[in-house]
């Protein structure tokens, strides 16, 4: 089993682990560049649990419906997107100058409750920037209590 470590200095020893960071990024990165201004990390997702559903909100500006796919597999729920940026300049004699491209892809699972809940009837929207999922929950069968009599 793996363990999940936090580490205040990212490995760095010292009082301002964050200058060779810091010098490190001046020089190699390209701050102007459309790429570096797209790097995509793992998006933050917000779980509701209330009386009748699971509510998700996963935030993940930039992308369009169509870069979502949502599935469910043995109570899993899987959410993945994939999206790819292509930046193309040309001389007018048909030659690249520049052609830069990006790709943006990302997948989380949930482990769901095994019978509790109605996987028939998930649904999903997109809007500014937050895909939001509606697991509804599967109606507990309530068990009526039955008083027995002494004899």
């Amino acid at each position: 089993m793996k363990t999940l470590v936090k580490s205040n200095f990212g490995g760095r020893p010292g009082f301002f682990p964050e200058f060779p960071d810091l010098f490190d990024d001046l020089f190699t990165k390209n701050i102007f560049s459309p790429v570096a201004k797209n790097e995509f990390t793992l998006p933050a997702v917000n779980v509701k649990d209330t009386e009748n559903n699971f509510e998700l909100e996963v935030a993940v500006p930039g992308m369009e419906k169509k870069d979502f796919k949502i599935e469910i597999k043995d109570n899993l729920l899987l959410i993945s997107a994939q999206k790819e940026n292509k930046q193309e300049e040309k001389k007018d004699d048909g030659q690249y100058v520049r052609k830069e491209f990006a790709f943006q892809s990302f997948t989380r699972s949930f482990t769901l409750p095994e019978d509790r809940v109605d996987a028939e009837k998930i649904s999903a929207n997109y809007t500014d920037g937050i895909l939001y999922i509606t697991i509804p929950k599967k109606e507990i069968e309530k068990k009526e209590s039955k008083e027995i009599k002494i004899n």
